[in-house]
């Protein structure tokens, strides 16, 4: 929910300009000059949020985001998950995990607990509505199992983001709050005083989770079809509140450039951009097509088709909490087996596909 760490993705126009020609779930799908990934989405899984497609070719899309073109294979996995018809899924629900439970080893030494917070209804990245929490919580939960995690784990919810960087960090009432993208803070001569201020207090995990954040407006706005972030120049541009801007400070969209349009989550830039209030929405995709869909608005908004940014959602600690470092250490050393072992794609797929069920 902070800023992000983004790769601008400004894609060929062959692979952009045009709906998909017919294709099926669980196959190997070589795009076609005229696709886009919203299109070949929409006609294999009957919506427009690729975050599916993206997660089974993440490295061959987040590595060279500029040379997807005509010619390129991308995986299509299948309706549960699988990428392949005739391999299985595995199944979280069938693995020990520690969330919730009193896991402490008897030992005269005391191990505090690990006390974790997140947000509800950022769906379907951290929300009730699905199991262990949804996908940031579940892939954090193993990622401690793997990484030698022997102490009670904890997870309670306060939907206040801000209130997690700026009182629950920082007074130490947690340990790690769940769901912040990392920010660029090389450049941090661009970033207001509050990126800066994160950039300084916050540490944060390896990267858990990747998702793509596009640009939305209705289909007769002047900013639809822009090229470049500088085009962005006057424009009212919508992201919730807690969702931090740094990645579009770094472009030079700073007040009073732009003017942003803060709602309390996805379904408020939805109601903003069809009620004439802000210009473009700036969000990633899996909230906005949700919010779109619940709004009735998928035909109605369309999707920027020349800039796209990839972003990495991390775990985040106060720098004054020793044993907060020592937590992300360990999550990191269960990440990087999580990636080695193909858990972590297992993981992400099966709640995706519970996140789709919930949803429909």
């Amino acid at each position: 929910m902070a800023g992000a760490v983004f790769v601008l993705a400004s894609l060929s126009q062959g692979f952009l300009a045009a709906p998909a020609s017919a294709q099926e779930a669980c196959t190997t799908y070589t795009v076609k000059e005229g696709d886009t990934l919203g299109a070949i989405s929409n006609i294999a899984y009957g919506t427009y949020d690729y975050q599916q497609i993206f997660n089974a070719n993440r490295d061959l899309i987040a590595a060279s985001p500029n040379a997807l073109a005509a010619g390129t294979q991308l995986a299509l996995p299948c309706l549960d998950g699988r990428l392949r018809p005739d391999t299985e899924l595995s199944s979280i629900t069938e693995r020990e995990t520690k969330l919730f439970e009193k896991t402490r080893v008897k030992t005269t030494e005391y191990t505090p607990a690990i006390r974790l917070v997140a947000g509800d209804g950022w769906f379907p990245f951290t929300d009730t509505r699905l199991k262990d929490g949804g996908v940031l919580t579940r892939l954090g939960l193993v990622a401690f199992t793997r990484g030698g995690n022997d102490r009670e784990t904890r997870l309670d919810w306060v939907d206040d983001w801000d209130s997690h960087l700026d009182v629950l960090l920082p007074t130490h009432s947690f340990d790690l709050s769940i769901g912040w993208d990392g920010i660029d803070c090389s450049k941090m001569d661009l970033l207001s005083a509050d990126m800066v201020r994160r950039c300084n207090e916050v540490e944060l995990s390896d990267p858990v989770y990747e998702v793509v954040y596009g640009l939305y407006s209705l289909p007769d706005n002047a900013f639809g079809e822009i090229r470049g972030f500088a085009e962005l120049n006057g424009a009212r541009i919508c992201r919730p509140d807690g969702w931090a801007t740094a990645d579009l400070e770094v472009e030079g969209l700073s007040p009073p450039v732009v003017t942003y349009v803060q709602p309390r989550n996805a379904d408020g830039c939805v109601e903003a951009l069809l009620n004439g209030e802000a210009d473009v929405m700036s969000i990633e995709i899996e909230s906005a097509v949700d919010s779109m869909e619940r709004a009735g608005a998928t035909e109605k908004i369309q999707q920027n088709p020349y800039l796209i940014k990839i972003a990495s959602l991390h775990f985040a600690t106060h720098v004054t909490n020793e044993r907060g470092k020592e937590y992300i250490q360990m999550l990191n050393r269960g990440l990087a087996e999580m990636r080695e072992t193909g858990e972590w794609y297992d993981i992400v797929a099966s709640t995706l596909v519970e996140a789709n069920a919930v949803s429909n």
